[in-house]
């Protein structure tokens, strides 16, 4: 009997080595690669976690995953001058206050690339870390988790000069911009998440070309300043908080040509422009199919809507609490539910666009009220306020030249905080 307990006993103890996951350690293959040499480890799962100290070149050419064990970050970049490309990484720890990821940069011009990050709490975190490409990654976190407990898929934190481009970000919590400047976030694809772009504090940063869909909220912009949102699709930003491109004391901005549709607020204004003598400039956007076209949180000033496109949305424009939106600048922008007439044919309207705040404020300034919106009661109520006020209406919006037709985009400049130097290590690291 006892001869035959011995083989079992070793058949029991290889089955706990495999489920535990008993992969050959990456960091030994690290170790062994010289400085400023290319690493391409044979096809295999590796163990976890790894600190990459020297520059180097690690390339799983699509065949290699690191499994981080569940425990801390999976790839540590400790170094300047490093990529990371085409590996699966997997498997972090759930810290939150350690920022366990699959990629933690602390390095100046590394690159990561092609990879897929999944079943890590965050996808790449750079902290303090300059000049760095993060492109055409594959990014998801523990589903395993509720929405607000996951990770970012990308953090930068005091970093600057970094491009994030061309990255798919699924069931993350947030993309997060904090206390950094001059970076490029451009062409990414964000789904499933909560912010699919967060700043705070954070100025002169570049935001093109994105496409966000299916998220609470599509970008925010808290306290940053002289950004440029440009080129951006946004849509189906739904539920009782759903923004499209959302402001908070924030000023000097330039947003232009960005598609935001089906949202329960298209534009979300606070306090904005919040710096004395700024504005906030929104040119040839197309502002369409939501509850809320743009919310005023507050009776505010300095913003400029030129050549914009305000299309079937329920409520066009909202100022909570009372007053008027009339204070910023309106011209030049093209209204759906313009009743006028174009009698010389220029394409502009005869008579301006007046957008009035009727008894239909019953909806906004009644919490309760707000489930009865687009019912045929207020609906009701709304027409008999316009057919006979029993009150003066407030002018909300006065547009002195409505356009009838739909508008061009608009041209834009790139932008100055491009840097020739950045262009140039771009196309020597991105190859």
């Amino acid at each position: 009997m006892t001869g035959m307990r011995l083989p079992l006993l070793l058949a029991m103890l290889l089955l706990q080595s495999v489920a535990a996951g008993a992969y050959p350690p990456f960091q030994k293959l690290v170790d062994e690669t010289p400085e400023g040499g290319t690493l391409i480890p044979p096809p295999g799962t590796y163990a976890g976690p790894v600190v990459v100290d020297k520059p180097m070149v690690i390339d799983g050419r699509n065949q290699v995953t690191i499994d981080g064990g569940g425990k801390g970050t999976v790839v540590l970049l400790d170094t300047d001058g490093a990529t990371l490309k085409n590996l699966h990484l997997t498997n972090s720890g759930d810290s939150a206050n350690d920022i366990d990821a699959g990629v933690q940069v602390r390095g100046n011009y590394n690159v990561i690339k092609d990879n897929v990050i999944d079943d890590c709490l965050f996808g790449v975190d750079l902290q303090q870390s300059n000049n760095n490409i993060v492109r055409r990654n594959r990014i998801s976190s523990k589903l395993e988790f509720s929405l607000g407990q996951r990770g970012d898929s990308v953090r930068l934190w005091y970093s600057f000069g970094n491009k994030i481009t061309d990255n798919v970000t699924d069931n993350v919590r947030d993309m997060v911009v904090w206390y950094s400047a001059d970076n490029v976030i451009a062409r990414n694809r964000g789904s499933n998440s909560r912010y699919s772009l967060h700043f705070m504090y954070s100025r002169y940063n570049l935001v093109e070309d994105n496409h966000y869909v299916n998220n609470t909220v599509g970008i925010f912009l808290m306290y940053s300043d002289s950004v440029v949102v440009r080129n951006n699709h946004i849509a189906h930003a739904i539920g009782p908080t759903g923004v499209g491109i959302g402001f908070k004391e924030t000023s000097d901005l330039t947003i232009e040509n960005n598609e935001v549709l089906y949202c329960a607020s298209g534009l979300y204004i606070d306090v904005s422009p919040f710096q004395p003598d700024t504005t906030n400039r929104f040119r040839g956007n197309l502002i369409a199919y939501n509850g809320i076209g743009v919310r005023f949180l507050n009776d505010w000033k300095g913003n400029i809507f030129e050549q914009n496109q305000f299309v079937d949305n329920l409520t066009q424009v909202v100022v909570s609490g009372g007053g008027t939106a009339n204070r910023n600048r309106w011209d030049g922008n093209h209204w759906s539910d313009y009743a006028g007439f174009d009698m010389d044919r220029d394409g502009i309207g005869d008579t301006p666009y007046e957008l009035y705040a009727y008894a239909d404020r019953l909806w906004q300034d009644e919490p309760y009220a707000q489930f009865f919106k687009g019912s045929p009661l207020l609906e009701v109520l709304d027409f008999l306020e316009r057919l006979a006020p029993f009150s003066e209406p407030t002018l909300l919006v006065r547009d002195e030249k409505p356009y009838l037709h739909v508008l061009a985009k608009v041209e834009t400049e790139k932008k100055e905080q491009e840097m020739d130097a950045f262009e140039l290590l771009k196309q020597s690291l991105e190859n």
